[in-house]
């Protein structure tokens, strides 16, 4: 009897954490979703000025629009980023706008060669004027080691993870926005780039397979508990 309650726990436990599993994978969907949307209304609303968004806090997108210039930094390169079924490094560039707080530009995808040398493009230099989606950095998986790993004596860095608090005390700025901008794809200047905000992570309906799968895995779980339990014994 004992040997059957035991059993009977370790089932029901199985089901209920894979039913939290299945909880969560919709949970992300919906969010993910919500992100989505959000970006979708910013894109069709009108540009606000890129210097007063610069400051202002939040995690939401914005569609922002304005002049400034390139600060004299080094070409920060964001590793482990695809695009489709390649795999690459994203630059990133200091902006400085007028009016407003420094911030990091996303200027596009350049695939990483099979040595994993950086690519030997720089930033832009001097003024100019940029259009695009004031976003989040990109998400942050697990924090395992350094973000940040300087090359040639500083000449380029690489990032494992974009946390603009940190690029701005490596590279001693006094500050830099907490959102990055999105450049838009038709100005002329940068690499390889969209506005897709869930370009390297799963989208919602991949959420809700996996949710799917998980809530197939719980059902399992309490249909084999069940007959295991009401089995009768020889």
């Amino acid at each position: 009897m004992k040997r059957r309650v035991l059993l009977a726990a370790f089932g029901l436990c199985l089901a209920l954490g894979f039913s939290a599993l299945g909880r969560w994978q919709l949970g992300r969907g919906v969010e993910k979703e919500a992100m989505l949307a959000e970006a979708a209304a910013a894109l069709a609303a009108p540009a606000r000025p890129l210097g007063p968004a610069s400051t202002q806090a939040g995690e939401g997108a914005l569609k922002v629009s304005g002049a400034g210039r390139f600060l004299d930094t080094p070409p920060l390169w964001l590793d482990n980023q695809r695009r489709g079924q390649r795999v690459g490094v994203r630059l990133y560039c200091a902006f400085a706008p007028e009016a407003g707080t420094p911030l990091l530009v996303d200027l596009g995808w350049l695939p990483l060669a099979g040595d994993r040398a950086l690519p030997t493009e720089g930033c832009p230099r001097g003024a100019a004027t940029l259009a695009g989606l004031l976003v989040p950095p990109p998400a942050v998986g697990l924090r395992l080691g350094p973000g940040l790993e300087a090359r040639d004596d500083g000449a380029r860095w690489l990032a494992l993870r974009l946390e603009p608090a940190a690029v701005a005390a490596a590279w001693r700025l006094p500050a830099l926005a907490p959102r990055v901008l999105r450049l838009d794809p038709a100005l002329p200047l940068g690499h390889e780039r969209d506005l897709e905000l869930l370009a390297n992570t799963l989208p919602p309906e991949k959420h809700r397979g996996y949710a799917l799968q998980w809530f197939g895995l719980a059902a399992a779980a309490a249909v084999v508990t069940l007959l295991l339990w009401f089995r009768k014994r020889p």
